[in-house]
């Protein structure tokens, strides 16, 4: 029994230490990338500056088609992907904006009364290329499998490492070693404590992060957790009526404010995506938080471009939509307002020390002299 468990114990540790190594300055890259794009959405409302107010209140609000007219008079280049608008009426309107041409991404600032253009924040665009560097390196499907694998490995080595960090015994004194960082200890000590003690006060939030990644690269295990949690396969716009070239679209404009000021009072924004690029029928809202890649707090809303009719869908169809924003939320942090923001990019600075902190102990123990014969002998 005793050989066994060595033999279970032997395994264990290969599976923590080897391919960690083999993968460490991959992980470190990963977390680290993570970490950064955390507080994205804030960084940006802080770049954005005055120009996510307006200093006047008009009567009459613009409408979509002069918005899109107004991008493209002072940025030719530029498509919007995404509108979001505010339920306070000193908010400027946001867009996401791109240009293939110019390779940019920006956050176009625009007054929602006189169609001015406040601001064209390029800050987006560093968060855009951090996450690209995040998932693949900017090196295509390759680089996604090389994240994808390396990221199993962690997941691996997070629940190796529970096992290794476990007590044989309970005592005061492991317990106090397990969950206690001895500060005052020399440096050995000191960097043992931070990966075993870090390590397990990181691990639920380590695994949560490194599965989401996961969900969200694999269409398999994100169709599956959508089934698993009550969901159908499809997306939402596989069932919305598609778009019919021979209708005029209605203004989208005062079917945002109206959700904002009938069915949710209570939010605070609301998004959409550019319809064009859905090729569907209808306009899909969603109210909440909006930020990077999920909406805190969300509610969808659905409307018939061209006749204005409130179009309702199967509930199971908006719960993939709203398992797959959940998977975000997760992921980027956005699941529990500035809690989850601060959790989340604490555990993304403990998940890239981890590598390091590993290393520096298997290093100190491979420089350890083995005993000469003569003293293996002796004893």
């Amino acid at each position: 029994m005793g050989k066994q468990k060595s033999k279970v114990r032997k395994v264990i540790d290969w599976l923590h230490l080897w391919p960690s190594l083999i993968s460490s300055v991959i992980v470190i890259f990963v977390c680290l990338t993570g970490t950064i794009i955390v507080y994205g959405d804030e960084i940006m409302d802080f770049t954005a500056g005055d120009a996510k107010y307006v200093e006047t209140v008009g009567e009459k609000r613009i409408t979509s088609e002069e918005i899109d007219k107004n991008i493209k008079a002072l940025y030719p280049k530029y498509m919007i992907s995404e509108y979001v608008f505010f339920n306070d009426p000193k908010r400027s309107i946001r867009l996401r904006a791109f240009s293939r041409e110019e390779k940019m991404l920006s956050m176009i600032y625009m007054d929602p009364y006189t169609g001015e253009i406040l601001k064209k924040d390029n800050s987006i665009y560093f968060f855009f290329v951090t996450a690209h560097l995040h998932a693949s390196f900017l090196a295509g499907e390759a680089g996604h499998w090389v994240v994808a694998i390396s990221t199993i490995i962690f997941v691996i080595s997070s629940i190796t490492g529970l096992v290794l960090w476990w007590p044989k015994k309970w005592t005061k004194s492991t317990r106090q070693a397990s969950f206690a960082i001895k500060w005052d200890a020399k440096f050995k000590r000191l960097n043992y404590d931070l990966h075993n003690v870090l390590g397990f006060y990181s691990l639920v939030l380590c695994l949560v992060l490194s599965v989401t990644g996961l969900i969200i690269f694999f269409p398999g295990l994100t169709n599956l957790t959508v089934k698993a949690t009550g969901g159908d396969v499809a997306h939402l716009e596989e069932v919305l009526p598609k778009m019919d070239s021979t209708q005029v679209s209605l203004d989208m404009v005062p079917f945002a404010y109206k959700i904002l000021e009938e069915e949710h009072p209570d939010k605070a924004e609301i998004s959409t995506w550019n319809p064009s690029f859905q090729k569907i029928g209808a306009y899909v809202f969603t109210t909440g938080k909006v930020g990077l890649k999920s909406v805190e707090n969300a509610d969808i809303s659905i409307f018939d471009r061209y006749s204005g009719e409130k179009i309702t869908v199967d509930e199971k169809y908006l719960h993939h939509e709203k398992t797959e924003n959940v998977v975000w939320q997760l992921h980027m942090g956005q699941w529990w307002g500035q809690f989850g923001k601060l959790s989340t990019f604490l555990t993304g600075l403990i998940a890239t020390s981890l590598p390091i902190t590993g290393f520096i102990i298997w290093w100190g123990r491979r420089k350890k002299k083995k005993p000469t014969k003569k003293k293996a002998l002796a004893s």
